[in-house]
């Protein structure tokens, strides 16, 4: 099934209860006497004041920024001392977790890091099923605020079926984000002038290439929110890391 246009996104935040410590979450660990307990899926806030959602209660790990819409399916990466990084899909640490219980968050303001603090309890984050009908609506939406960006239109085009309705338009929405993100780069202009167009396809891995002056984005829908690329993925196909 073919849609053209483009989106928003397609998750949703669903409340989830019970006590335990972030230590306890990553690793395993049995709870400490008189601790201080933490929910598998929380809000923290770093020291130079990047709020996020880090979402534990599910197999995979997620987290989102309090200003994007974006939802960062991360890849636990062992580390000296027994501590844990979690990766984006290139591959760069994002969160580093300590035996101890820290949680420091890398950016590209502070690709040293910068410690987060737990500031309450936040909603898992999930990917909601969609209607042909709501698909395209995401589709549209996507589209526009891709042309809002680059000031002259970018279609979005998807082939999508039921079972990948959900990821597809969730990708469409992280292009999106991508095309915004350069857009506020110096050279920004020049590299979107190479993009005139977004297509979304299943396959069985996920990946951004430029076609020409395509975008291909392909989308392996059993994975979930790991089945398609991150923002930082398109830019890097787009030409811009």
């Amino acid at each position: 099934m073919a849609f053209a246009a483009a989106m928003n996104l397609g998750w949703v935040a669903v409340a989830h209860a019970g006590p335990q410590t972030l230590r306890e979450g990553l690793f395993g660990d049995r709870p400490a006497p008189g601790r201080q307990a933490s929910p598998p899926v929380a809000r923290y806030v770093s020291e130079d004041g990047d709020g996020f959602v880090l979402d534990r209660s599910q197999p995979r790990v997620y987290m989102k920024f309090d200003d994007s819409p974006e939802i960062w399916a991360l890849r636990p990466h062992p580390a000296p001392r027994g501590d844990v990084i979690y990766k984006n899909d290139l591959g760069e640490p994002m969160l580093r977790a300590t035996r101890l219980g820290g949680l420091t968050l890398f950016t590209a303001d502070r690709p040293g890091g910068s410690p987060a603090a737990l500031a309450g309890a936040g909603g898992a984050l999930r990917l909601a099923p969609l209607s042909p009908q709501a698909l395209l609506e995401r589709l549209a939406q996507a589209s526009a605020r891709a042309t809002r960006a680059a000031r002259r239109l970018i279609p979005f085009e998807a082939d999508a079926s039921p079972a990948s309705s959900a990821v597809v338009a969730d990708a469409a929405a992280v292009t999106a984000e991508a095309v915004v993100r350069i857009s506020r780069r110096p050279d920004g202009r020049s590299l979107l002038s190479r993009v005139k167009k977004v297509k979304l396809v299943e396959g069985r891995r996920p990946s951004a290439i430029l076609y020409g002056e395509e975008m291909r984005i392909t989308v392996t829908p059993a994975d979930g929110l790991y089945g398609r690329p991150s923002s930082d993925r398109i830019m890097q196909a787009a030409g811009s890391r």
